[in-house]
Protein backbone atom coordinates (compact mmCIF):
# COMPACT_ATOMS: atom_id res chain seq x y z
CA UNK A 1 0.00 0.00 0.00
CA UNK A 2 1.56 3.22 -0.94
CA UNK A 3 1.62 5.54 2.06
CA UNK A 4 -0.35 8.62 1.29
CA UNK A 5 1.54 11.97 0.92
CA UNK A 6 2.15 14.30 3.67
CA UNK A 7 -0.34 17.48 3.37
CA UNK A 8 2.15 20.97 2.87
CA UNK A 9 0.88 22.29 5.99
CA UNK A 10 2.02 19.22 7.69
CA UNK A 11 5.79 19.42 5.86
CA UNK A 12 6.05 23.03 7.05
CA UNK A 13 5.48 22.04 10.55
CA UNK A 14 7.58 19.18 10.62
CA UNK A 15 10.29 21.05 8.65
CA UNK A 16 9.83 23.92 11.21
CA UNK A 17 9.83 21.48 14.40
CA UNK A 18 13.42 20.06 12.92
CA UNK A 19 15.25 23.25 12.86
CA UNK A 20 13.62 24.11 16.48
CA UNK A 21 15.39 21.14 17.30
CA UNK A 22 18.90 21.69 15.69
CA UNK A 23 18.32 25.68 17.05
CA UNK A 24 17.50 24.37 20.63
CA UNK A 25 20.52 21.78 20.96
CA UNK A 26 22.88 24.38 19.71
CA UNK A 27 22.06 26.73 21.96
CA UNK A 28 22.42 24.13 24.79
CA UNK A 29 25.92 23.20 23.51
CA UNK A 30 25.07 20.09 22.58
CA UNK A 31 26.27 18.03 19.64
CA UNK A 32 24.85 15.88 17.45
CA UNK A 33 26.37 13.35 18.78
CA UNK A 34 25.45 13.58 22.37
CA UNK A 35 22.35 14.31 22.20
CA UNK A 36 21.97 11.49 19.84
CA UNK A 37 23.42 9.04 23.14
CA UNK A 38 20.66 10.73 25.66
CA UNK A 39 18.33 10.09 23.27
CA UNK A 40 19.45 6.68 22.18
CA UNK A 41 19.05 7.65 18.66
CA UNK A 42 21.73 7.13 15.71
CA UNK A 43 23.98 10.40 14.56
CA UNK A 44 21.74 9.98 11.44
CA UNK A 45 18.44 9.55 12.89
CA UNK A 46 19.56 13.03 14.97
CA UNK A 47 20.61 14.56 11.66
CA UNK A 48 17.10 13.30 9.72
CA UNK A 49 15.35 14.77 12.57
CA UNK A 50 16.59 18.26 12.35
CA UNK A 51 16.16 18.30 8.93
CA UNK A 52 12.27 17.08 9.65
CA UNK A 53 12.23 14.07 8.38
CA UNK A 54 8.42 12.75 8.73
CA UNK A 55 9.69 8.97 9.31
CA UNK A 56 11.58 9.79 12.95
CA UNK A 57 9.43 7.70 15.30
CA UNK A 58 7.57 9.84 17.85
CA UNK A 59 9.47 8.29 20.66
CA UNK A 60 12.52 9.72 19.63
CA UNK A 61 11.13 13.31 19.37
CA UNK A 62 9.30 12.69 22.78
CA UNK A 63 12.90 12.12 23.81
CA UNK A 64 14.28 14.86 22.33
CA UNK A 65 12.02 16.88 23.82
CA UNK A 66 12.48 15.50 27.40
CA UNK A 67 16.47 16.46 27.03
CA UNK A 68 15.37 20.24 26.23
CA UNK A 69 12.95 20.21 29.73
CA UNK A 70 9.93 20.85 27.51
CA UNK A 71 7.87 17.20 27.59
CA UNK A 72 5.34 18.95 29.21
CA UNK A 73 4.19 20.76 25.77
CA UNK A 74 3.78 17.50 24.14
CA UNK A 75 1.55 16.34 27.22
CA UNK A 76 -0.78 19.24 26.23
CA UNK A 77 -1.41 19.22 22.73
CA UNK A 78 -4.52 17.03 22.76
CA UNK A 79 -5.01 17.77 26.65
CA UNK A 80 -9.14 16.70 26.35
CA UNK A 81 -10.22 19.39 29.24
CA UNK A 82 -8.99 21.83 26.30
CA UNK A 83 -10.22 20.67 23.33
CA UNK A 84 -13.00 23.02 22.64
CA UNK A 85 -14.11 21.84 19.19
CA UNK A 86 -14.22 18.10 21.07
CA UNK A 87 -16.31 19.78 23.76
CA UNK A 88 -18.40 21.38 21.71
CA UNK A 89 -19.37 18.41 19.66
CA UNK A 90 -19.71 16.35 22.71
CA UNK A 91 -22.38 19.39 24.44
CA UNK A 92 -24.36 18.97 20.99
CA UNK A 93 -25.12 15.60 22.12
CA UNK A 94 -26.22 16.60 25.60
CA UNK A 95 -29.74 15.84 26.59
CA UNK A 96 -31.71 18.91 26.00
CA UNK A 97 -34.06 17.31 29.66
CA UNK A 98 -33.18 15.11 32.28
CA UNK A 99 -35.58 13.46 33.77
CA UNK A 100 -35.49 11.52 36.86
CA UNK A 101 -36.38 7.19 36.19
CA UNK A 102 -38.73 5.42 38.43
CA UNK A 103 -38.41 2.52 39.87
CA UNK A 104 -41.16 0.10 39.77
CA UNK A 105 -41.33 -1.13 43.12
CA UNK A 106 -42.11 2.14 44.61
CA UNK A 107 -44.90 2.50 46.43
CA UNK A 108 -45.21 6.44 46.98
CA UNK A 109 -44.78 6.29 50.33
CA UNK A 110 -42.26 8.26 52.35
Amino acid sequence: MTPLPLPLPVERAIAKLGRDISLARRRRQLTQASLAERIGASLATVRRLEKGDPRIPLHFMARTLHVFGELDRLNQLLDTGEDQIGLSLMDEQLSKRVRTRQSRDQSGAL
